[in-house]
């Protein structure tokens, strides 16, 4: 799942001082502390379920399915995000979270109570839906109940939300599965969605409600065009997925369908000459996009990798992945620093050739004499990598955008993001099962190579280790113009 991130960790010590306080000064704690509980709400899913997946395909028979428990959520959240961002510019981002918390938290529970893996995928595509209508409400939030000089640093916060449960999560997830079972993962988080409804709701209700004019907006209809040219992206996004797994010539047909779904309804949704990357806008928002769906595809796999061919329990696993919370928010906090902002393109360019480098590296524990720590090692720079890239284009996006524009714009960055990771995960996983990936499974012979598939896991991700450097040049292009 992506967050919202700093630009300027420094307003924290100016807002303290300045009237109305910081964002945790009496005026704003309360919305502070609620909007940043959902943001752990959905850092603790994202660390915990990447965990307790493994074994869930595995009990579920669905390995060869892996790749559409993670692209099923990141499908469905492409339409959550343009209903979002109409929903939040018309009427306020209020309905837009709280029905999106609701559906996160039924996915969970479909996902946990499954008794099959097409059921299980189905958990997750509405959770999907509702972390694609929360993602996108929180921006509009950000946008409206802050001030300019509070908004860095409620960013940072956000951040910072992540290092916690992203060392916390991979432990306690992995000693769920181990001792209760991977079902408990799921249905345990739901309780969670308690304490940020009861803090946040009723200071956004009274902050960020209404439309931004105040009236007229607020009563008008939703663009009926975007949101057909949303359903077209989901479905287009779901029959190209289908058609990835399915590998037979049948599969062709839906392939096709997709495809001609995707292609118009994204080019309708995302701002003109993204995928030419024009400088400005259009090149922030593609950059979101390379930069997610290739980091997120390659880390998908990495649990699956070192449980079935380095013989790790699910907890390790997991924990290999610990130290990138960490160093995700070590990148946000460096960008972030006013000294470097002349240099920020150049820090995004050096953020990706970092994501390249960790995700042509993780692979190499394929090879038994490396050891497994090389994993987590490598995950370490590739998250301070992402922290230098992620942030910078939130930062971007919200400097290029309107307020009456905050909450369109703000789904064509999670548009991109999500579409991304559906294509990419799409492409990953078919390389993956075409390759004997779906026969995989964690024996007591694993460890000397017996029945291994290490090609399968290759072919995930040294493409996407290309792909990653292409969002190093993608960097070069995001400086409009005029600035």
């Amino acid at each position: 799942m992506t967050v919202l991130e700093p630009r300027d960790a420094e307003v924290v010590e100016e807002g303290a001082g300045s009237a109305g306080g910081g964002v945790l000064g009496r005026s704003y704690r309360a919305l502070s502390v609620g909007i940043v509980s959902v943001v752990l709400l959905i850092a603790f899913e994202a660390t915990a379920v990447a965990t307790a997946m493994p074994v869930a395909a595995r009990e579920l028979d669905g390995v060869a399915l892996y790749a559409f428990a993670f692209s099923g959520y990141f499908t469905t959240s492409l339409f959550g995000m343009v209903l979002a961002g109409q929903w939040s510019d018309r009427r306020g981002p209020l309905g837009a979270l709280t029905t999106g918390i609701g559906a996160f938290a039924v996915g969970l529970v479909v996902a946990g109570t499954a008794g099959a893996m097409w059921v299980f995928i189905l958990g997750r595509a509405v959770q999907g839906l509702g972390g694609g209508l929360v993602i996108v409400a929180l921006y509009v939030v950000v946008g409206r109940a802050y001030p300019e000089r509070l908004r860095p640093a409620i960013m940072a916060a956000f951040a910072a939300g992540w290092v916690v449960p992203s060392i916390v999560g991979p432990l306690a997830s992995g000693a769920v599965t181990e001792q209760l079972g991977w079902r408990w993962v799921f249905l345990g988080i739901p309780v969670l969605v308690v304490l940020p409804l009861a803090l946040a709701l009723p200071q956004i209700r009274r902050r960020a409600s209404g439309a931004v004019d105040g009236g007229a907006a607020q009563s008008a209809s939703f663009d009926r065009r975007r949101i057909r040219l949303a359903l077209g992206i989901s479905l287009g996004a779901g029959l190209l997925q289908y058609a990835a797994q399915d590998l037979r010539w049948v599969s062709l047909l839906p392939g096709a369908v997709g495809v001609a779904l995707l292609v118009p309804a994204v080019l309708g949704l995302l701002p003109r000459g993204t995928y030419r990357a024009v400088r400005g806008l259009p090149s922030v928002v593609l950059l979101r996009g390379v930069a997610a769906g290739a980091f997120i595809s390659a880390e998908s796999f990495v649990p699956l990798m070192l449980v079935t061919q380095r013989g790790l329990s699910p907890t390790l696993a997991g924990f290999s992945l610990a130290a990138g919370g960490a160093t995700w928010a070590l990148g946000s906090w460096v960008q972030s620093r006013a000294r470097v902002e002349p240099y920020r393109e150049r820090l995004m360019g050096a953020g990706m050739v970092l994501v390249a480098a960790a995700i042509a590296t993780a692979p190499s524990v394929l090879i038994h004499s490396v050891p497994v720590w090389t994993v987590a090692v490598a995950w370490g720079f590739g998250c301070f990598g992402m922290g230098l890239v992620i942030s910078s284009s939130s930062v971007l996006l919200l400097k290029l955008s309107a307020p009456e524009e905050a909450g369109t714009n703000s789904a064509s960055l999670q548009i991109s993001d999500g579409l991304s990771n559906v294509v990419l995960l799409s492409a990953g996983g078919a390389a993956f099962a075409a390759l004997g990936g779906g026969t995989v499974a964690h024996t007591a012979t694993t460890a000397s190579g017996s029945g291994s598939h290490p090609a399968a896991f290759a072919a995930v991700f040294l493409p996407m280790a290309g792909v990653a450097l292409v969002g190093a040049w993608v960097t070069t292009r995001l400086r409009a113009n005029s600035w």
